[in-house]
């Protein structure tokens, strides 16, 4: 394999402040590494179609270069973002992962996305063998790395284990898993696959939305000429719910609404948005924005007009488009984002797990930033003690 790299991230996890003295007594060791060619992000049209070709490996559509560019030019702009890659022996782009680069001397590499959007993320690896050269580029650069939801089955765990073997300390422990619905044939009809109180708040639901005037649904797949209507008229139901009091609407955040805008256009230039309404007499009074890619649902964004409360538009909203996707032969339909009390209490206990993966070379970088995690991991474990 031949290695590489371009910039980009930053999260947070505990740690046992036992492998304190194991990391501080090799901190002398010298850090060996080999420095990889640099490409800052964005500078290599050639890489970028590159990776375009590599997505057909993906798991998610948050590996994406589309999904990279919308963060680099919106939630993450002025950061430096690194490109990891390695190249197979035909010299065709293997594997990939984008890493923020924070400031400072001491300063860690972090993924892109899990703090702005919230979102899972993996690197992008064309097989094992690909994603060991990458751990291998990785451990070889000598900074302390923060993968904060990473698939548990993510084939750059066992590798980047084994590229810091000598190296470095990892540490993988549990984190937010990703919600999800497995789909078969019977999802057509989503009601009928909860209890008999479920289903008579789904018909409750159903009456008290007619009192207000006729209902309808729709699910589209616009053209890229209807796109900013439509999501405008989505982001404009979102700020009437209570998201954008909390300040977590997308109208609420410039910078995360020109994010939005710039990964789903792409997505509708390439046919995989979705976007959908519950409408009453028709008013938009619930929305969800969606991405139908390799076979399942991705529920990105959801929201309500809290005027309409009182018959559950979201509920309603999200049946018609989980018995869509049923209908549509499609495998899941994935609620993204993290296991809210009211998934797990009304819709699904299914979940991809997901672990918080950090790597601290044997170096002053490594120390620093281990030390940093040990201080935050004792501070939050002595908290309650002194409350």
């Amino acid at each position: 394999m031949i290695e590489g790299w371009v910039s980009a991230f930053g999260t947070e996890t505990a740690l046992p402040a036992e492998a304190v003295p194991f990391v501080a007594a090799r901190l002398s060791r010298p850090a060996e590494r080999a420095a990889p060619p640099f490409v800052r992000f964005g500078d290599s049209p050639a890489l970028a179609r590159a990776w375009r070709k590599l997505e057909a490996s993906a798991s998610m559509p948050m590996q994406s270069h589309a999904f990279a560019s919308a963060l680099a030019s919106t939630l993450l702009a002025g950061t430096d973002i690194d490109l990891f890659f390695v190249r197979d022996d035909d010299g065709r782009l293997a594997a990939l992962l984008p890493l923020a680069r924070e400031p400072g001397r001491f300063a860690r590499r972090t993924a892109i996305g899990a703090d702005q959007v919230c979102e899972p993320h993996d690197a992008l690896c064309l097989d094992a063998k690909a994603a060991r050269s990458l751990a291998e580029a990785i451990a070889r650069d000598g900074r302390a790395l923060e993968l904060d939801r990473i698939p548990a089955a993510s084939p750059l765990i066992p590798a980047l284990r084994e590229a810091m073997r000598g190296k470095g300390w990892t540490s993988v422990r549990p984190a937010t898993p990703a919600p999800t619905i497995e789909l078969d044939s019977g999802w057509k009809d989503p009601a009928s696959r909860f209890n008999s109180g479920r289903r008579s708040d789904f018909r409750r639901a159903a009456r008290r939305a007619g009192e207000f005037g006729k209902v309808e649904f729709e699910l589209l797949a616009p053209r890229p000429g209807e796109f900013d209507a439509l999501f405008d008229e989505a982001v404009a139901v979102e700020a009437r719910s209570w998201k954008h009091e909390a300040g977590t609407a997308i109208a609420a955040d410039r910078a995360k609404e020109s994010c939005f805008r710039h990964f789903f256009r792409s997505a509708c230039a390439d046919g995989t948005f979705r976007i959908a309404f519950m409408r009453i007499d028709g008013e938009a009074v619930a929305m969800q924005m969606a991405l139908e890619w390799k076979g399942r649902y991705w529920l990105f964004k959801i929201g309500f007009d809290e005027k309409y409360e009182r018959c559950s538009p979201g509920t309603l909203l999200m049946l018609h488009t989980i018995g869509r996707a049923a209908e549509r032969g499609l495998s899941a339909y994935e609620l993204l984002g993290n296991v809210e009390p009211w998934i797990a209490q009304f819709w699904t206990r299914e979940s991809h797990d997901c672990v918080c993966l950090r790597a601290y070379p044997f170096n002053a970088r490594g120390g620093a930033a281990f030390a940093g995690d040990a201080a935050a991991w004792l501070r939050k474990r002595l908290a309650p003690a002194r409350a």
